[in-house]
């Protein structure tokens, strides 16, 4: 043992604070300094810090616990016992377990806490809070022990402790925070608690205000159930705390520096918060009600998932607010809102986006436990390519999912918000009858978020005093709970019944708030009282999406680069830094790419692709590119990311195109589809300028983010007037490797083409790509763009273009005939996309077949009528024409496409698909059986069967 930590014991022990009984003292209070170093008095903590660390250690410079335990038990039984001191080494076992009891409250308060409003009055036993479950009794309670690092009561008696452990941690807040690993966050946790518990900060103007939140979170819906009977408004009755939540959360953010907030939920309250806290019109909310015939050429969509903005007044200035619009699909918003806060945190100094930009997401009880989308947002908060400085969630705990039982049924977790363990977030549980409560915890979380730019939790424990919507009869299926909340009285009248006891406010005052409240919904004005009138906003907020609405798709736009820039770029896109060692596949692709930039040889897919990226950057448009093999390219063709062999350091080329490296992200993300699409699609939505892709490892992988495609993607401009240019890109093609990675599932996409919502292309060379990609930026429209990429292509020794074809001419949305063909002795026209066109002209050329021509349609839909008759009339004597595809009958694109082909035919052409048979599954799981189908595919197809 040093010197110093024996000098420091033989101290402790002149002072009668060790004798020959301390070692299980000693290893109790060590453990107490292992969980928190506060928790020991100085002397204890001076001592345990100075204990050796180098004896042996666990790898990381920390002493192995059993080394100490050892030490402690030899120390023992080298004292003597200095007297018959007995009391006072009973009293030292007790400080031991006093500690322990103090630990217990801090692990286990909320378990007793009073925060469920329908067991008010209930008495809860936690057996690890008792005094008997620390062999303490009631003859210890005036007894004077150390608190160890409840710092505001020092040495108190036991009674006092607890009464205060139980006021901090077992009122109508329950505090989960102990599985955090950071000693700095706890430690910051727990003296925030005890500072709102001993500090309470309610003047009598704060509750005046408190109470008349919760005055229009009532009258709002108890006025919309007298007038709209029966409709489904999704109220928020028993939640109503949720508006002063979000309305202290919205202040106290803004007055530290917050500039924009973004909030997602869904439809559970919804109407109250675009009234109380948004700020809608009340008048607009009733017009939705009566309904309307017309939405301007949209489907448009019900009132309760609309979105809107805003912006307020605040004590730190001015705060725009944006609620997301939401499908039914309740927690799907989650990464929407998250992805779109990215964005503009994003185009901000990084040191300001923390602050600036609060991402909100409130949840259901029962979806936040059972959707998987959670885990998923949750699993991205922290990585780099994803994360938002901290998300605040709050939970609407309706302790009901529909008419599943929450407790029973809905979750096998003791709270539907243990998730959050995952992630290290702190949860707060707070009864909802008791605003003041959600008042504390809201700042207790907003402070947390701002000062360890970590996601936090606040469950709002309340009930739902109606249905699942207004229609219900919901004790019909929850006979007792309905009884409790049947009986209850509202959390307004409670917390008025509270003030009128204490004077702050008198009965006719309440009144008052209740009338003007229900006349300014009347008038149909604005409720909120910090709302700022629209067009007096002076900040600058720089999306603007007004240029982006008038675009026609038969627009041309010129995509075409100089040869300068051709080269130029296409030798940027190959540099690395001086002694940087690429791995030898990687250095033999770069090494050709520098060739195909000297138009030495053709270029391919990657080099066509790459110098896509290069052109938008160096016009000045960045890009965002993500997905799980994104960097390198799941089948090896992109090497956007170069790795040093030797350093593994990193280097991207793309970064350097304009010198800001902020302009291109390039991400390999998470194992996730469904979230990360979501976190995309949000993105996009917030970002026109910024090019935004996302690429799926295998084309089939979209298939678990079908939610996002369908509620998001591909119907939010006809819903919600939303515009967005998010690019899909899905490796699509049959190579034999069985059923589950051959199709992105074509047919999907083509089935949900209408109203020209959405673009789906299949290109087949290198500058296809490189248009396609440039057109999607240039236009001046944003529609989403969905991309059968290809696999075997990418390196297919007749996909590849010359540098005319990247200077001379755009995207082609019909490619005609490539050979040397008569068009007049042309008698049958085929007519596919993708990589079975390959295969047909190699076998035409090898057959010798020259009275069939072979066309491409580029792009499916919106369908290239004029493009595709065009190239038809050069083929006067056609007898025939048929579709032909790689995927079964059911499938692809033919089922889809075919009206609009008879269409540019007319009515008298004969049109057949070329087909694999229809099929359950997407293709063969044998490599033979998929020769054999795609033998026949190109047989039928040649007329050589």
């Amino acid at each position: 043992m040093a010197t110093t930590q024996q000098s420091l014991f033989e101290k402790m022990r002149q002072d009668s604070l060790l004798d020959g009984s301390s070692a299980i003292y000693l290893e109790s209070m060590y453990e107490s300094y292992l969980e928190d170093p506060q928790s020991v008095s100085d002397n204890w903590r001076k001592y345990f810090d100075e204990l050796p660390q180098d004896v042996n250690t666990n790898g990381a410079g920390e002493a192995i616990h059993s080394e100490k335990r050892d030490q402690f038990r030899n120390l023992g039984l080298r004292l003597q016992p200095s007297a018959p001191v007995s009391e006072d080494a009973e009293h030292r076992e007790k400080q031991v377990k006093v500690l322990q009891l103090i630990n217990a409250y801090r692990f286990l308060g909320h378990m007793k806490a009073d925060i469920n409003p329908l067991e008010e009055g209930e008495k809860k036993s936690v057996p690890e809070l008792t005094l008997a479950f620390h062999n303490l009794s009631e003859a210890d309670l005036d007894t004077v022990f150390s608190s160890g690092s409840m710092a505001s009561l020092g040495d108190a008696k036991l009674r006092d402790i607890i009464d205060q452990l139980e006021g901090v941690y077992c009122d109508t807040t329950g505090a989960q925070y102990m599985y955090i690993s950071s000693t700095e966050e706890k430690r910051w946790i727990q003296g925030e608690l005890s500072r709102h518990y001993l500090k309470p900060s309610f003047d009598a103007e704060t509750r005046k205000y408190l109470l008349k939140q919760l005055v229009a979170a009532e009258t709002l819906e108890r006025y919309l159930h007298s007038k709209y009977v029966g409709q489904k408004r999704f109220s928020l009755e028993g939640g109503d705390s949720l508006i002063p939540l979000l309305d202290e959360l919205i202040q106290r953010t803004g007055s530290n520096g917050t500039r924009e907030v973004v909030i997602g939920m869904a439809h559970r309250g919804r109407l109250n918060v675009l009234i109380n806290i948004m700020g809608k019109s009340p008048a607009m909310l009733f017009n939705e009600f009566a309904g309307s015939v017309d939405n301007g050429g949209r489907s448009g969509d019900v009132k309760y998932h609309m979105g809107y903005s805003s912006d307020m007044n605040t004590p730190g200035g001015p705060v725009h607010l944006a609620m997301a619009f939401n499908p039914s699909h309740l927690e799907i918003v989650g990464p929407v809102v998250v992805g779109a806060s990215r964005a503009r945190q994003d185009r901000r100094d990084p040191e300001d986006a923390r602050r600036a930009v609060l991402p909100i997401v409130i949840h259901g009880d029962a979806a936040l436990a059972g959707q998987g989308v959670n885990m998923e947002m949750l699993n991205m908060s922290e990585t780099r390519g994803y994360h938002t400085n901290g998300t605040i969630h709050i939970v609407v705990n309706n302790q009901i999912g529909f008419t599943t039982s929450a407790i029973r049924d809905a979750r096998s977790t003791e709270y539907c918000t243990d998730l959050a363990k995952m992630v290290g977030a702190p949860v707060f549980h707070v009864n909802a009858d008791d605003p003041e409560a959600v008042i504390n915890v809201t700042r207790l979380a907003a402070d947390y978020r701002l000062k360890f730019r970590k996601d936090v939790f606040i469950d709002l424990v309340c009930y739902r005093r109606h249905g699942h919507n207004e229609a219900d009869e919901p004790s019909a299926t929850q006979p007792l709970m309905y009884k409790k909340i049947k009986a209850l009285a509202t959390a307004q009248t409670r917390y008025s019944n509270k003030l009128i006891e204490m004077g702050v406010v008198t009965k006719e005052e309440v009144a008052s708030y209740i009338a003007d409240y229900r006349k300014a919904l009347e008038d149909g004005v604005e409720t909120v009282p910090h709302l700022i009138p629209p067009g007096q906003h002076t900040q600058d907020f720089p999306v603007n999406w007004e240029r982006f609405k008038e675009g026609k798709w038969d627009d041309e736009v010129d995509t075409t680069i100089t040869a300068e820039a051709f080269q130029r770029l296409g030798l940027k896109i190959t540099e690395t830094p001086e002694n940087f060692t690429l791995n030898a596949r990687v250095k033999a692709i770069v090494k050709k790419r520098a060739q195909m930039a000297n138009q030495e040889v053709a270029t391919d897919w990657g080099f066509g692709e790459n110098l896509a990226y290069a052109s938008i950057l160096d016009e000045g448009n960045p890009i965002r590119i993500s997905g799980e093999d994104v960097g390198r390219g799941t089948f090896f063709h992109r090497h956007a990311v170069f790795h040093e062999q030797t350093t593994g350091e990193r280097h991207i080329p793309l970064e350097h195109i304009d010198d800001n490296p902020k302009s291109f992200a390039i991400i390999d993300s998470l194992l996730s589809e469904e979230a990360v699409l979501a976190f995309e699609y949000g993105y996009a939505t917030t970002e026109p300028d910024k090019m935004v892709i996302w690429e799926a490892q295998f084309g089939d992988f979209a298939n678990g983010a079908q939610m996002v495609i369908d509620q998001f993607i591909s119907s939010a401009h006809q819903k919600w007037a939303l515009h967005c240019g998010l690019i899909m890109l899905l490796p699509h093609g049959y190579e034999g490797m069985g059923p589950e990675h051959s199709s992105a599932r074509l047919e999907r996409f083509m089935q949900l083409c209408a109203q020209e919502n959405i673009q789906v292309c299949v290109p087949s060379t290198p500058a296809q790509i490189f248009h396609m990609l440039r057109r999607q930026i240039k236009r001046e429209f944003r529609t989403p763009l969905v991309v059968m990429t290809p696999k075997s292509l990418l390196r297919h020794p007749l996909a590849v273009n010359e540098m005319a074809d990247y200077t001379d001419r755009g995207f082609q949305n019909v490619l005609d005939e490539v050979d040397d063909l008569d068009p007049s002795k042309v008698t049958e026209l085929v007519l596919c996309s993708g990589k079975v066109y390959y295969e047909l002209v190699e076998r035409r050329r090898k057959e010798s077949v020259d009275n069939i021509a072979i066309i491409r349609l580029e792009q499916l839909y919106p369908f290239p009528a004029a493009d595709l008759k065009a190239v038809l009339d050069k083929y006067p004597n056609v007898e025939r024409y048929k579709w032909t595809q790689e995927e079964p009958f059911n499938q692809g694109a033919w089922l889809s496409i075919q009206p609009n082909i008879r269409e540019v035919l007319g009515e008298d052409a004969k049109l057949v698909p070329v087909t694999r048979a229809s099929m359950a599954a997407p293709a063969e799981g044998s490599h033979k059986a998929h020769v054999v189908a795609q033998e026949k595919v190109i047989a039928s197809t040649l007329n050589l069967i």
